[in-house]
């Protein structure tokens, strides 16, 4: 395993550790726990790592999250596909917009859809409807994305942004 490899798994890591504390940052949208700070690593993932890692770190956060009883099941659809969309996005056109637009895509909307058979089929609740949970994750994802934005503008002007990305590839 090469050094630009290690380095990765290393931040991914950190960055999945970062999403399961910011969780205790959240509130309930209509039967959904929205943790704003998981949508910000996501894209931190998507501009420095790329869709797997923040795939990846997407995943871990949600199952830790799970089991120490601070997210839900649904954590698994709404941050693995706000992550993986964001970095494909990022990957591919380079620009900070696309991965925010990945982000909240990926998360509102096929995230969103995704829930549903989680809910009703794995959780049971009965009641949840085809869209019911674009609009929450719609919610938590935009707090997020903001977030990040105002973060990755900071560090792009302070030219954190690109040393950070010339270290994760050499």
């Amino acid at each position: 395993m090469n050094r630009s490899n290690t380095r990765k798994i290393a931040v991914t890591a950190m960055l999945a550790a970062l999403a399961v504390v910011g969780s205790t940052i959240s509130f309930p949208v209509f039967g959904s726990k929205c943790a704003p700070v998981q949508h910000l690593v996501n894209v931190l993932c998507a501009v420095f790592l790329g869709p797997w890692y923040g795939l990846a770190a997407a995943f871990v956060a949600s199952l830790i999250r799970n089991l120490l009883g601070l997210g839900t099941l649904l954590a698994f659809p709404g941050s693995m596909c706000g992550a993986f969309l964001s970095g494909w996005l990022y990957k591919r056109l380079q620009t900070l917009p696309a991965a925010y637009a990945g982000e909240v895509f990926g998360t509102a909307v096929i995230g969103g859809i995704l829930a549903y058979p989680v809910a009703s089929l794995v959780m049971g609740n009965a009641g949840a409807a085809l869209f019911t949970f674009v609009v929450p994750f719609l919610i938590s994802t935009a707090g997020g994305t903001i977030i990040a934005m105002i973060v990755m503008t900071v560090m792009k002007q302070t030219g954190v942004l690109g040393m950070m990305k010339e270290q994760l590839e050499n």
